[in-house]
């Protein structure tokens, strides 16, 4: 596998590469949801185009990372977001990351599109979402998006779920990769707060509730996805087994 790109999902990527070596994963561009300057937009369009066109040259298959979150299932209290169903993205990542899945699929590159709900793991930026929570609590106040709901998974779980597709010849697709199940970001914080013992002060934004993710496909695709124990309490086993290194070590920048 080529991996383009040098951050958090490249790093843990390179645990299978030598098992893929027909695939070009593209794990570099932008990697928040929040402020982001548009240069930055037009740098990742710019490196998708170039990875097209080498994987036309060369006749690999091309592995792109599009997003699950809010910003592209963005509809509250509607059915789960579905692959093959409209999407209505609600901020400038989902509607830029959609853009360029339509790009994909109009080349004539073999593809896989991977629709990432948040990941958690070791190494991630600072800007992401678990250290960026542990951040808040460690300094003693947060800020918390009232209704807001973020499904979890672990990056591990993810690198699984990628291996298998890939080994299964998976190609012109979308699918999903999230657990299906969205908590709370108050329940996030508190079990956060739980674990690492402290009790944070609160400031309370409102938010619009998220639109449920479906994995009827990836469940369908990837039947060792019921051994990975999704369901409503699969993010605090997520968190129990990272927040205390952001905690007591420095986050990546």
């Amino acid at each position: 596998m080529e991996i383009v790109g040098r951050g958090f999902l490249a790093g843990h990527l390179a645990g299978i590469a030598d098992h893929h070596r027909d695939v070009v994963a593209l794990a570099a561009g932008v990697s928040a949801a929040g402020d982001i300057p548009p240069e930055q937009y037009t740098r990742e369009s710019k490196r998708l185009y170039e990875v097209l066109r080498h994987c036309e040259k060369t006749g690999k298959r091309l592995v792109f990372f599009s997003t699950a979150s809010a910003g592209m299932y963005s509809v509250p209290d509607a059915s789960p977001g579905r692959e093959d169903g409209p999407v209505y993205p609600a901020t400038p990542y989902g509607r830029h990351k959609l853009s360029l899945e339509a790009v994909v699929k109009s080349s004539d590159v073999e593809y896989l599109i991977l629709r990432l709900s948040h990941v958690v793991g070791f190494h991630q930026p600072a800007h992401q979402l678990l250290p960026a929570l542990v951040r808040q609590l460690v300094d003693g106040r947060i800020q918390v998006y009232r209704g807001a709901q973020r499904d979890l998974i672990d990056v591990e779980d993810v690198i699984k779920i990628v291996h298998t597709l890939l080994v299964d010849g998976r190609t012109r697709d979308v699918v999903n990769v999230a657990s299906g199940h969205a908590p709370r970001i108050e329940d996030i914080v508190t079990h956060m707060e739980h674990l690492l013992d402290t009790r944070a002060e609160k400031s309370y934004v409102e938010a619009s509730g998220a639109q449920p993710v479906s994995i009827d496909k990836l469940c369908r695709l990837v039947p060792p996805v019921y051994g990975l124990g999704f369901g409503p309490d699969y993010y605090r086993g997520v968190l129990d087994k990272y927040v205390h290194a952001y905690a007591h070590q420095p986050v990546t920048a």
